[in-house]
């Protein structure tokens, strides 16, 4: 077991979040903790504040916003280098950390040897149960996911890739969501960490497919649990970030099918994401505007 652990997180402007992020990771575990915030270019000063009360956070700026995975790979590279710990935590700043959340999913990755990564059940701000534990999405079932799912939201595709009818168990999954994922250092770097095309979305899909094919696993740990107050950076234009969205989708599709037989599938995949994205960023767009004559 670790003596001693580190947790990344990336900040850009996180507000009040990164506060009670900090705050309640004492909750989480007995480990004295070290938090190394990969800032990807912060401008409300929350970063520089949570410097000054935290004896155990450090801060690295990433010098522009990188993304997500690359900020974390900045950071593993600049921290752990020298750092023998067998396993790291990446949440985001919006997180808040229920009672021993941590130690519950370092527990589970002694039960689980070939965990590659392990993540907690997720609750919504309401306290919903967010759907972070899923299958990998094939071109069927998440292809069906992502053309009816915005107008038929109980579909049984949507169901199936979301695991939503499976009561909570630690159990195998496709992917965990990259907002809180505790990853053992070794399947981490063995397959290069984050792929750093992603901007934003689909990295952590991305991830678990990746530790998958490299004969890892990834475990869902929902007796750990975490409050994601998601969305709080991705709002403050959502148009741009459903692009971006529909974009990484097709950088992962066409990643797993690069043959040049594949390229009319591939065509197809991107024509279909094309329409997709016009319609959901018009259509944020129209909310948008509206909420803001009234």
């Amino acid at each position: 077991m670790t003596e001693q652990l580190t947790v990344v997180t990336v900040t850009y402007s996180p507000g009040p979040h990164l506060d009670r992020f900090l705050a309640s990771l004492a909750h989480a575990t007995d480990l004295p903790v070290t938090v190394v915030m990969a800032d990807n270019g912060s401008t409300d000063g929350a970063p520089e504040e949570a410097l000054e009360r935290y004896p155990n956070v450090r801060l690295l700026r990433t010098g522009g916003n990188l993304g997500y995975g690359t900020a974390v790979n900045r950071a593993v590279t600049e921290y752990l280098a020298d750092d023998d710990s067998e396993f790291f935590v990446v949440a985001n700043p919006d997180v808040q950390w229920g009672p021993r959340s941590i130690d519950l999913m370092l527990e589970a990755a002694q039960r689980w040897p070939v965990a590659g990564s392990l993540g907690p059940l997720i609750r919504d701000p309401d306290g919903t149960v967010y759907p972070s534990a899923r299958h990998q999405p094939s071109l069927v079932r998440g292809g069906m996911h992502a053309v009816v799912g915005p107008v038929w939201k109980a579909n049984p595709w949507t169901a199936a890739y979301r695991q939503e009818r499976m009561a909570p168990s630690e159990r195998p999954v496709g992917w965990l969501s990259g907002s809180c994922l505790l990853l053992r250092r070794a399947a981490f770097d063995g397959i290069g960490g984050f792929d750093e095309r992603y901007f934003m979305y689909m990295e952590d899909v991305d991830l678990g497919d990746r530790l998958i094919r490299a004969g890892w696993q990834n475990v869902y740990v929902p007796t750990a649990e975490i409050l994601h107050d998601k969305g709080h950076a991705t709002g403050r234009d959502p148009a741009r970030n459903l692009a971006a969205h529909h974009d990484s989708t097709y950088t992962f599709l066409a990643d797993r099918h690069p043959r040049r037989w594949q390229a009319p599938l591939r065509w197809a995949i991107k024509s279909a994401l094309s329409v997709r994205a016009g319609l959901v960023v018009g259509n944020s767009r129209r909310k948008l505007a509206k909420g803001r004559r009234t």
